[in-house]
């Protein structure tokens, strides 16, 4: 019985540095910002004419891709300063994406109730991303 604890207690040790490998998938931030990324490209394919796909479109998928590319960037970093750093880049993709869903709605492309909804889940990335950077600097 002694062998097969410890040899559950190793495989718990190992799954937990395997899980910790990647720490940034684990933050709910991260994983709002996936699901919110994949449902306004999916929008953006349904609304957004053909002749923006090198402009706006362009334009709103980098911002988003950006908000996910720095919080796992910044997961990484070795100090709390460099981490928080690349958190507040991620808010300043958030607000690309609301600028975006501006000009999507005063171009026409959007419903007033679409953007709305958007910029409903955008200020809620935002509000824990400057929740979480805030924690990140408290901690350094």
């Amino acid at each position: 019985m002694g062998q097969e604890t410890e040899a559950l207690k190793n495989r718990r040790t190992e799954e937990r540095k395997q899980k910790s490998i990647f720490r940034f998938r684990e933050f709910p931030v991260y994983q709002d910002a996936r699901r919110f990324r994949k449902v306004l490209k999916e929008l953006s394919k349904q609304h957004f004419p053909r002749e923006e796909q090198y402009a706006l479109t362009s334009q709103l998928w980098r911002a988003l891709d950006s908000i996910l590319l720095n919080i796992a960037e910044g997961a990484e970093r070795y100090s709390d300063t460099d981490f928080s750093r690349f958190l507040n880049n991620a808010l300043a993709s958030v607000n690309e994406v609301a600028g975006c869903l501006d000009c999507a709605l005063d171009d026409g492309y959007i419903t007033a109730q679409i953007h709305a909804d958007q910029l409903a889940k955008a200020e809620n990335i935002a509000r824990q991303l400057k929740a979480f950077c805030a924690k990140v600097r408290s901690t350094s």
